[in-house]
């Protein structure tokens, strides 16, 4: 897709949008499986499908309602999309990352990124919180990949802090005031849809990852395209054992992410509520 083209797309996605909903967005937040308690606490004021917004993909996993909805959170203007697609669904990168254009489009100063993972660092139990320090990217396709639109952001957008360190240090700050363990580490993002051999999470581990995705790194390098800033946040719905052949399934990580959503929400709420970027 050309650059040209893809700019005319974002634009009128965006206008559909804002037909509906004309408020400037300060934050968005992209949920990930099974994440809806913050969702819920936005008060709503216009939801659209994907389906209903020019050349938003589809979304088919689990726990991903794939919904935009438009609205106040503790009186701040935000966009968050109710499920994401990924690149094992078959889109192409730049279909996966065409959300977050949107957003960037319709005028937000920070994105909060979510997602379930499995633990790879063997201090992380099911139910832990950790904040994105750094990515290692292991997919096979880049978003940035083809011909670049200097409108949207450099040919080489630099990647050394991908993640935003004060809203880190604020998330953790948040997380000692509400009295639960917060870690912080790193992703790492494989294609999926298969979870991991145990050959594999040893490869991972000593590459230097402390958790496993199947997502978000495609949006973050996209964010970082744009010059957004980014909080990333995980939810440990598993535990990684190189050593002990465990059976993982897609229901038992939405349930366990589930059981996480409150620390979550009081992550989010703190971060938007305590500052907003202009």
């Amino acid at each position: 897709m050309s650059g040209h083209l893809l700019v005319e797309r974002i634009d009128t996605a965006a206008q559909r949008v804002r037909q509906r909903w004309p408020e400037t967005p300060r934050w968005a937040i992209i949920l990930g499986s099974g994440l809806d308690r913050v969702a819920e606490a936005i008060d709503c004021e216009e939801t659209f499908s994907y389906a209903d917004i020019p050349h938003f993909a589809s979304t088919t996993a689990m726990g991903h309602r794939g919904q935009l909805l438009c609205g106040k959170l503790g009186g701040v203007p935000v966009v968050a999309m109710r499920g994401r697609p990924h690149l094992y669904e078959g889109h192409s990168a730049r279909q996966v990352t065409f959300p977050v254009r949107v957003l960037k489009a319709l005028g937000i100063g920070g994105l909060i990124v979510s997602n379930a993972v499995g633990g790879l660092n063997p201090r992380l139990a099911v139910g832990d919180v950790m904040v994105i320090d750094d990515h290692i990217n292991l997919l096979p396709s880049n978003p940035l990949a083809g011909v670049n639109d200097d409108r949207l952001g450099p040919r080489f957008p630099d990647m050394s802090s991908p993640y935003d360190p004060r809203l880190a240090e604020r998330a953790l700050a948040i997380a000692r005031k509400e009295n639960f363990t917060c870690w912080r580490g790193t992703y790492v993002a494989m294609l999926g849809p298969t979870y991991e051999t145990r050959a594999e999470i040893r490869m991972l581990r000593t590459l230097g990852a402390d958790v496993v995705g199947m997502s978000t790194v495609p949006e973050v390098l996209v964010a970082a395209h744009a010059n957004l800033p980014v909080l990333g946040l995980s939810t440990v719905t598993n535990v990684c054992s190189p050593d002990v052949a465990t059976a993982t399934s897609g229901e038992e990580v939405v349930a366990a992410a589930r059981q996480v959503q409150e620390k979550l929400r009081k992550l989010v709420l703190g971060v938007i509520i305590g500052g907003t970027h202009s």
